[in-house]
């Protein structure tokens, strides 16, 4: 009996020992990995090139990387208004579960400081450095960063060398604040009322050209350029932030591409648009982003694009009543998922994925590596 009272006595005072230190609970486990040290200094330009030290680069850091890190490069939740609280990212960083960040409406400040804290909490825990986006298109951009300089709407631009001038003004924004990704140009025709103002469309001629002027001033500042929104938003009614919307029978804004990939554009943003009456590239009635007839066949295999997919935001009411939503946009191809409603809800879907399906595993390295390649490239890694 006497056992039994001084066992039940040191139990009760290791239980409030406990209570009253709180640190003393088991915590879990931040997992560091080593990332071997870049040996090379590369640019944007050598993305797209034969180079076999960058491809050796490659392989050496997607080795150091474990699963939960690799499905990390695909996902890119936002912060701001709109987007996740600085909590939420920082706990995403902690947990190794986000490959980059878009910046969605703050001041330009806000984002300084964010992209200083994140890159610091990368540092310390061995992350992968991220990739840092933007909605910086001219139309939307002194909206999207209070305290950007101003600049003219796409729409309202009357030649060539102002679109080289408010580009190289968007630039000289975006990497003091220290972005290297935006999401434009927008290439879809005018009609569209959410999109139009946003083109250069207002002259169907200058589309090409002009964003193609967008494009190799914006990578000249060493930022990847995105030309958006494939397959063609401009000439369907509707807004696929709202729902989706479907472009019935032929693809008449696919043509804006083809130069603008030939020339090097280093990103194509997917759009939340389904396609039907069309024989080649039916979507059977899923939004582009999430079709491989659209994502893989057309944009990555037919036009022989080597550079990012990202898709649209997929909170977005076009995409997210599909279910496994994330998953199926990787699966059709795509390389970056933008804005998922929950961030780890979708890594641990893909990660899931990612550890029982041999094809789908390869779908995700190549995404990876892709991802990773750029970061080298734009000089996220040095």
């Amino acid at each position: 009996m006497n056992k039994i009272i001084i066992a039940l006595s040191l139990l009760a005072v290791v239980l409030q020992a406990c209570a009253q230190n709180p640190e003393n609970k088991e915590k879990p486990e931040i997992k560091k990995i080593k990332l071997p040290e870049v040996q090379k200094s590369f640019a944007l330009n050598d993305y797209l090139a034969e180079n076999a030290d960058l491809d050796k680069e490659v392989d050496a850091i997607f080795k150091s990387l474990d699963d939960t890190a690799i499905v990390a490069q695909l996902i890119m939740p936002a912060i701001g208004r709109l987007g996740q609280t600085e909590a939420t990212i920082k706990s995403h960083i902690k947990q190794r579960i986000i490959g980059g960040v878009l910046m969605l409406n703050g001041t330009k400040k806000e984002f300084t400081d964010w992209i200083s804290l994140f890159n610091n909490m990368n540092d310390t825990i061995q992350n992968v450095p991220f990739l840092y986006s933007a909605d910086a298109e001219p139309s939307l951009v002194n909206r999207k960063i209070i305290g950007s300089r101003p600049v003219k709407k796409a729409n309202e631009m009357k030649t060539i060398d102002e679109v080289r001038a408010y580009t190289d003004t968007i630039s000289k924004d975006l990497n003091e604040i220290g972005i290297n990704y935006n999401f434009s140009p927008v290439v879809d025709m005018s009609p569209n009322k959410t999109v139009g103002f946003r083109s250069f469309g207002a002259v169907p001629a200058n589309i090409i050209p002009w964003s193609n002027a967008f494009i190799e001033q914006t990578q000249k500042h060493n930022i990847i350029a995105t030309a958006k929104h494939f397959p063609g938003h401009g000439l369907v009614s509707g807004d696929t932030h709202k729902s989706l919307q479907v472009i019935d029978g032929e693809l008449k804004e696919i043509s804006n591409y083809p130069k603008l990939i030939a020339d090097g554009v280093l990103s194509v943003m997917v759009a939340h648009i389904a396609v039907k009456n069309n024989p080649k590239y039916d979507t059977k009635g899923l939004p582009s982003t999430t079709s491989s007839v659209i994502v893989t066949d057309l944009l990555r295999n037919e036009y022989g694009f080597k550079g990012l997919i990202v898709t649209d935001a997929m909170n977005m009411g076009g995409v997210t009543a599909i279910p496994n939503c994330e998953v199926k946009a990787v699966e059709a191809g795509c390389d970056i998922v933008l804005m998922p409603v929950d961030a780890k809800k979708a890594h641990t879907e893909i990660l899931k994925k990612y550890r029982s399906d041999a094809a789908f595993k390869a779908k995700v390295d190549a995404s990876a590596k892709r991802v990773i390649r750029m970061k080298l490239c734009v000089g996220a890694m040095k």
